[in-house]
């Protein structure tokens, strides 16, 4: 097993040889934990917790359950496009590195910048929202506990934001190791409490909230303002945004034992897993939610969710579960701010981000990027402001994290097949079905990009508008001023990822030169030394 454990350390390190990087970080991370980082960072019951308000207004029941299995197949879709990426090239700065080996020579330095830009401000995001929900499921937790008297200002949840982000700030500074044995709890944790609400709730609910087949399957109910076919699109920021987040393994690529095969099919294990459950998890929702549906979006509990589990469990078993919810997205907070502090980290290497010496440091005593850690709480913090420009405003942060990351992931699957280019795949491969799966989820990401960029209803006003665009818009602008800005702008240095082992290395698309000093050493003979010849011959 020791042996083992030697060759495929010694495999991981000489495959990111290969792409021009040595290994910094420490890799500590088993597949099981990968999927763990993935899994939590989906965090099914929280993640549908934070946005089932959307989903209850555009289309109800019908959009909760089948909504939910409409987007399965285009989520996996995506998911399979980026595992087979991820599997031919598993580094931390994953989307921006495949987008720049993959285009062309023309254009692969401002499709990089874009994608890094999009990708590190989508995680950033990301953090940002699974706090900001963690913190309004904390206010209303105080609100079910004193029967629904008590009501945060927006003030206040800014207030327990700010804790919960700092603590997750000292959180993620710790140990790789540490970190790493954290996400099997988190599985558990999951797992135990999709169980409690798919048995719980039809267990104890009374009977006047209970609902019919033909009113959980079929009933549609439209308070939106939308047109019926439009509202249930909208619905889907529901499952889209609950199952997202699968790209956090990517960045753990540097920390991942087995990288090339563990990433992958922690993306589509996740995917798959979070997708099954959470439709089952929908079905017992919309049999046990009662028909009042204005009453779930409106009532001072201000959660869709708890008030469901409210009428349900009363009280008490409420609070119970509630508790556990809460818990579970904390857990989601600190996994997504490790997968966004690595994906940091890798831009800063390659020099892209303002002050990147500064970014890429690895602390000596726990072996992290602390400092990107806390460059990623300090934006965060900013994003939280939002909130005092009104309710819309900061739930734009949940259709931002899905439109930036929906862009960052199209520029690479895209550019895998419009531009020539030396695509090796790795262990995990599609084979003839790669094209047809990579159009599906391309296609469908163009489109749901466009959707999200609405408002929540027709009738809008400043304070009710969608702030995705300005946002997005905002940072995407400077990022590109910045790119083209006179004589120190990156148009003039940036030249995609750099290579820092050897003194040669990548010249083209998926083309790589080795020095052999940069080369960890290896046994004749071996596995390991197979893999090198394999990679090399690439």
């Amino acid at each position: 097993m020791g042996k083992n454990r030697i060759e495929t350390k010694q495999a991981d390190e000489a495959l990111l040889a290969s792409l021009g990087y040595k290994q910094e970080l420490r890799r500590a991370f088993t597949p099981f934990e990968v999927f763990g980082v993935a899994f939590s960072v989906i965090g099914l019951v929280p993640a549908m917790t934070s946005v089932l308000f959307n989903a209850v207004p555009n289309g109800g029941a019908v959009s909760i359950v089948w909504g939910w299995a409409l987007a399965c197949l285009p989520i996996l879709c995506i998911g399979m496009a980026m595992a087979e990426l991820a599997s031919a090239a598993p580094t931390s700065g994953g989307l921006y590195y495949w987008t720049y080996t993959f285009s062309s020579p023309r254009c692969r330095n401002l499709l990089s910048w874009i994608v890094g830009y999009i990708n590190t401000i989508g995680s950033i995001t990301a953090v940002a929202s699974v706090d900001w929900a963690c913190a309004v499921q904390i206010a209303a937790g105080a609100t079910i506990g004193s029967n629904q008297a008590y009501v945060t200002t927006n003030a206040q949840l800014y207030g327990i934001y700010l804790a919960i982000v700092l603590s997750h700030g000292v959180l993620v500074s710790l140990g790789t190791t540490i970190l790493a044995r954290l996400q099997t709890v988190y599985i558990i944790l999951n797992i135990c409490l999709c169980l409690a609400i798919i048995v719980a709730l039809p267990v104890a609910t009374p009977p006047e909230f209970k609902n019919s087949a033909s009113y959980a399957l079929g009933n549609f109910t439209n308070t939106s303002g939308w047109p019926s076919g439009f509202a249930f699109i909208v619905g889907l920021l529901y499952p889209l945004w609950a199952i997202g987040g699968y790209d956090a393994s990517i960045h753990m690529s540097e920390e991942a034992s087995n990288a090339a095969v563990a990433i992958p099919w922690a993306i589509v294990g996740s995917i798959a897993v979070t997708g099954v459950l959470g439709w089952v998890m929908n079905i017992s929702l919309v049999f046990c939610m009662g028909t009042d549906l204005a009453n779930l979006t409106g009532s001072p509990v201000g959660q869709p969710m708890a008030q469901i589990l409210y009428n349900s469990l009363g009280k008490q078993g409420a609070l119970v579960l509630w508790a556990m919810i809460v818990l579970v997205q904390y857990m989601m907070g600190s996994s997504a701010l490790l997968a966004a502090s690595r994906q940091t980290f890798a831009f800063a290497r390659d020099g892209a981000l303002p002050f990147s010496r500064l970014f890429h440091r690895i602390n000596s005593y726990t072996k992290t990027p602390v400092n990107t850690v806390w460059f990623v709480v300090v934006m965060s913090v900013l994003l939280g402001l939002l909130a005092f420009a009104g309710t819309q405003a900061i739930n734009a942060v949940f259709t931002i994290v899905v439109t930036s990351q929906y862009i960052s992931y199209m520029l690479p699957i895209f550019a895998r097949f419009a531009f020539k280019n030396n695509f090796e795949p790795g262990p995990f491969n599609l084979g003839c079905l790669g094209f047809p799966v990579a159009a599906i989820a391309v296609s469908f990401m163009f489109f749901m990009v466009i959707v999200f960029l609405f408002p929540a209803t027709p009738q809008t006003s400043v304070a009710e508008m969608n702030y995705t665009i300005v946002v997005l818009g905002g940072v995407m602008f400077f990022a590109l001023v910045w790119y083209y800005f006179p004589v120190y702008g990156g148009v003039h240095w940036f030249k995609g990822p750099v290579e820092n082992i050897g003194s040669q290395g990548r010249k083209d698309s998926m083309s790589q030169n080795w020095d052999q000093e940069s080369v960890p050493r290896v046994e004749k003979g071996s596995a390991v030394e197979e893999v090198v010849i394999i990679v090399k011959d690439q």
